[in-house]
């Protein structure tokens, strides 16, 4: 098959990437052997199986996890993953209450390996995770196989046309596919998906941990509550250097916030602070910010939620550029008011949505973003109106876990 020779070829370069990356997150060079399904962690008990490949995905499962945990108290959840940082976040969410552990690759041993290990009982795979072996390995395993919170964009089908028999073959494997939207729906049934459902968007099945809304709080006091502050959350490479370069339309009264989306891009985003002559501080400092700091680098992990709570008005990144946008449903939910650029196309429906109902303001570049930015942050009225917008627009669009329940309880079976 064309698939499985290509991906041998590839399998030099695997090694040269992870070697790469290594470079910036040493941890991509731990648990090496998984990545092949070389195990060492076991359960006496049956296993239900959830994939999250990375940090969103992680803290969308949240509901799903826990609603698994109470319907099948018998049972041992598996989380895989495959970013460091989507296994750190599990272990922070998490702790010793699940299994976890990366997805093999998708060669044909090491996904036999990885159900020859752990024999699931149920897997479930989240969103775009469409692996032609492994879905074909856990069909030959006898595991039923659900896709929940699926999408599939456009751009995406269009991709997986190309290898539609490949992709059918895949698709109609699966026991249940449950879309987040109609139109996800539709481009799944057309690449052959059976027994396809719309569920919604587990993103909206959210609620802010009280521990980070408690440190949201102090970070505010920290910060500095005689300034407004600006959050640019989850910024990808070059989103930062257009943002600081229009930040001079932000008044002296603004402290600007950044996060960026990777950590190893910490050190970078310091460089490029002191390059430029900002008087800047971390937040691994944690001390209190004094009035002449112009910026804080928000170089911490899984404190996301507090960032939003102690913030004013948060820009959600990946959108200022065409990387696709990040979760804008956090800062909603915390009744902050959010601002998105053009690139949404990763959360195209809830951006829509949330724009819809008032909660979400698109721009189109920096310079816009930084103009919107001082007008909202200047206006009361406004900020507390978008704010109530977001929290409103959460709520009415929850549920999504309880119908993934309803496709898992088909499949699986009542509470064991």
């Amino acid at each position: 098959m064309l698939y499985i020779l290509l991906l041998w070829l590839l399998l030099p370069f695997i090694f040269f990437r992870l070697a790469l990356k290594s470079r910036r997150q040493p941890e991509y060079f731990q648990h090496v052997g998984e990545r092949f399904g070389l195990y060492s962690i076991r359960s006496d008990k049956p296993i239900i199986w959830l994939h999250a490949v990375s940090v969103g995905e992680t803290r969308a499962a949240a509901s799903l996890v826990a609603s698994l945990k109470k319907a099948y108290p018998g049972h041992q959840m598996l989380l895989t993953h495959t970013t460091p940082t989507g296994r750190a976040a599990g272990e922070q969410l998490y702790g010793d209450n699940v299994l976890r552990a990366y997805l093999p690759y998708d060669y044909p041993f090491a996904v036999k390996r990885f159900f020859c290990h752990f024999k699931p009982q149920l897997g479930i795979l989240m969103e775009t995770e469409i692996w032609f072996n492994l879905i074909n390995a856990g069909s030959d395993a006898g595991v039923p196989m659900l896709l929940l919170n699926a999408r599939m964009s456009e751009k995406s089908s269009k991709g997986y046309a190309r290898v539609k028999r490949l992709t059918q073959n895949a698709l109609q494997k699966l026991s249940a596919v449950a879309a987040q939207s109609q139109d996800d729906a539709v481009r799944l049934s057309r690449l052959g998906a059976r027994n396809v459902s719309v569920m919604g968007n587990l993103k909206f099945d959210i609620f802010p941990p009280l521990e980070m809304l408690k440190l949201g709080a102090l970070l505010h006091e920290q910060f500095g509550q005689r300034r407004k502050i600006f959050l640019l959350a989850s910024t990808r490479e070059g989103e930062e250097a257009l943002a600081l370069e229009a930040s001079q339309k932000l008044s002296s009264d603004v402290l600007l916030v950044i996060v960026p989306r990777h950590p190893h891009r910490f050190e970078e985003i310091e460089g490029m602070l002191r390059k430029r002559g900002l008087r800047y501080q971390k937040r691994s400092e944690d001390k209190t910010v004094s009035a002449e700091i112009q910026v804080v680098l928000g170089d911490s992990m899984g404190e996301m939620f507090a960032y939003y709570a102690a913030c004013d008005l948060a820009f959600i990144g990946g959108s200022l550029l065409p990387f696709g946008g990040q979760n804008l449903i956090e800062a909603c939910s915390v009744g902050k008011p959010v601002l998105i650029g053009p690139h949404t196309y990763n959360f195209k429906e809830a951006t829509r949505l949330a724009v819809e109902a008032g909660a979400a303001v698109r721009v189109s570049d920096a310079q816009e973003l930084m103009q919107t930015a001082m007008r909202i942050l200047n206006d009361d009225g406004t900020r507390d109106a978008m704010g109530k917008q977001g929290v409103m627009f959460v709520s009415s669009h929850q549920g999504a876990t309880g119908k993934a329940m309803e496709v898992i309880r088909e499949v699986l079976g009542g509470s064991a």
